[in-house]
């Protein structure tokens, strides 16, 4: 929410001759989205913003911010196109100090009135150079998309260009009167197996699933939208699209509960007159908490209230029992010791965990073209090797040799994935349950 004063519309585009002041407004062709100054909050506050909202809708929803960190005092801020080509928000009333620009340099064929900067229908507001040749072809030299503040928009990338290290992520208000950078932080962590997290500062507090199937790509995050997941040399990003194109759908971090949420504008009496209803939030449920149980223990929220939620993976006990008996699982559990007994090269093999998403993957290691029977083979042979996956669709081996974080009971799982026992445990999971794949016997 915020305060735009009196606003005059000025078409679209920014040129080096046709600046905005505050009380201008930029508005996209279709008049979904606007752009021009606002106060946030109720109004109260002197600080100004240069930001994209949408247009229409009678509740004002910031989407993006281009001085965050540095607010205007008072209503003398103007957005232009400077000497050099980039966008700047400066302060009349400061003797011109720039408080925002972009970095970017001017092609060498952009001529030096070839600047511009306009408000896609989509919510993108892209900086573009002219070429001087005859084909006059026009080049973006910066988007807002690539500087997401702390909403998602559809086909709005989050992930990192592996070419020029640009990493697009979301961050939170740090209130909702204060758009500056808040602590969290909603990125793609592209090491190992790619898979988006949200953050607290440096800690995880929630990560979604790897997008390593179709499966995955259908699971983002409800069935209204669609996902486009890509992983090549050159990126790693996903991005998604509305399945019904006339909406209004964003993904936002709602700094008043602490939580990511996906809402939808539900247009009631028409005319813009309406209101946001929220379709999806994380964290939702006790389990969405990151590492809840532990090192080597899997969650189940199916059990709460009357039972504990975490139980250790197979092979393994409570590191602490009275902890454990609290239900503290914090500490996590061990592998269960037996006099004799060793997990290398003595018996040992792997048994399926059934219906539970695989570990995080951060440190994972990834080996392309490999089958399900080849990558055990590649986890059997070293020894510090904990447990493996195959993806079908891609034929890449996923395998782990730290700790096996944030393991979650899922009904509809992705990945089936397998974890390294000692040859006393698999012999009581063959008899027992008939799930286990015997490997290694010496």
């Amino acid at each position: 929410m915020g305060v735009i004063l009196v606003a005059y519309p000025l078409g679209d585009t920014i040129t080096p001759t046709q600046p905005i002041k505050d009380g201008d407004l930029l508005v996209s062709n279709d008049e979904t989205f606007a752009l021009g100054f606002f106060s946030p909050g109720n109004g109260t506050s002197n600080r100004r913003y240069v930001g994209i909202w949408y247009y229409k809708i009678t509740e004002q929803t910031v989407v993006w911010v281009a001085n965050r960190d540095k607010p205007i005092n008072g209503t003398s801020g103007a957005m232009s196109i400077d000497q050099h080509g980039n966008l700047v928000v400066y302060d009349d009333n400061s003797q011109h100090v720039t408080l925002w620009h972009t970095n970017v340099s001017a092609p060498v064929m952009a001529t030096s009135n070839s600047h511009s900067a306009r408000l896609l229908d989509s919510g993108n507001l892209m900086l573009l150079f002219q070429g001087s040749d005859t084909k006059n072809e026009s080049f973006v030299a910066w988007q807002s998309f690539d500087h997401p503040t702390n909403t998602l928009l559809p086909n709005m990338k989050l992930g990192l260009d592996r070419r020029t290290g640009l990493d697009r992520f979301l961050t939170s208000w740090k209130s909702k009167d204060d758009p500056g950078t808040g602590e969290y932080s909603y990125r793609m962590v592209p090491s190992g197996w790619p898979q988006l997290v949200l953050y607290k500062g440096s800690v995880k507090l929630y990560r979604i699933l790897p997008w390593s199937s179709s499966k995955a790509s259908e699971k983002f995050p409800i069935g209204m939208l669609k996902s486009s997941y890509i992983d090549d040399p050159e990126e790693v990003s996903v991005a998604y699209v509305q399945v019904n194109g006339s909406s209004l759908s964003r993904f936002f971090w709602d700094e008043l509960v602490g939580a990511l949420k996906m809402d939808t504008w539900v247009d009631v009496e028409g005319q813009g007159k309406g209101k946001w209803v929220e379709f999806y939030s994380i964290p939702n449920e006790r389990c969405d908490n990151y590492g809840l149980c532990g090192a080597y223990s899997y969650c189940d929220d199916s059990k709460l209230p009357t039972e504990f939620e975490c139980t250790c993976l197979p092979g393994y006990e409570p590191k602490s029992a009275n902890q454990w008996n609290l239900r503290d699982a914090s500490g996590g559990c061990v592998e269960k010791k037996r006099a004799g007994l060793g997990i290398c090269r003595n018996g040992e093999g792997f048994v399926k965990v059934e219906g539970a998403q695989i570990p995080d993957t951060s440190w994972a290691r990834v080996a392309p073209q490999l089958r399900m029977n080849e990558c055990e083979a590649v986890c059997l042979m070293n020894c510090s090797c904990k447990a493996y996956s195959s993806v079908v669709d891609s034929g890449n081996c996923i395998t782990w040799y730290g700790d096996l974080m944030d393991v979650r009971k899922f009904n509809d799982v992705l990945l089936e994935w397998y974890i390294r026992v000692d040859a006393d445990e698999l012999g009581m999971l063959i008899n027992q349950f008939h799930y286990a794949k015997l490997q290694g016997r010496s």
